[in-house]
């Protein structure tokens, strides 16, 4: 479980940066992760953001659910069937400064402007949620046809 924030501001979207896992180019990634043992989700992107950003934001809406499942190839032969659920909000900055994460999963945190996200290198999950804040499905169903 994991819980991210879409935060726009003046026509720009808040993003991290977070090294690629396999040693590729850095992904923009959505302010967000896991969260803690016994931890609601909201404090979970409370405190995610103000983590990986430096930013206080209030959560103003649940714009939905994301569900993914895949296997993923592990050392000596083995996988893990890994299956993720990510709650995806909207929240509103009322404080803070940006700044970077240090010793964390992400490197960097900046605002972009909403028409140049499609040109950055960013996990699919970014997409999902832009889609879920146009589109605010009532179902709340954060799924992308795969291409």
């Amino acid at each position: 479980m994991a819980a991210y924030a879409i935060c726009m501001r003046d026509g720009q979207l808040l993003l991290s940066r977070s090294p690629a896992p396999d040693g590729g180019p850095p992904e923009w990634v959505l302010p967000g992760g896991g969260m803690e043992h016994g931890e609601d989700p909201h404090d979970t992107v409370v405190r995610e953001v103000e983590e990986e950003t430096g930013y206080r934001i209030e959560v103003t809406g649940l714009l939905g659910v994301n569900s993914s499942r895949r296997v993923v190839p592990r050392r000596f032969g083995r996988a893990v069937d890994h299956h993720g659920v990510r709650l995806l909000y909207e929240g509103r900055v009322t404080g803070g400064e940006l700044r970077y994460e240090i010793g964390g999963s992400t490197d960097m945190a900046a605002w972009h402007d909403l028409d140049a996200v499609s040109a950055l290198n960013r996990v699919r999950l970014v997409d999902v949620a832009l889609r879920l804040w146009r589109e605010r499905p009532a179902s709340g169903r954060g799924q992308l046809v795969e291409e």
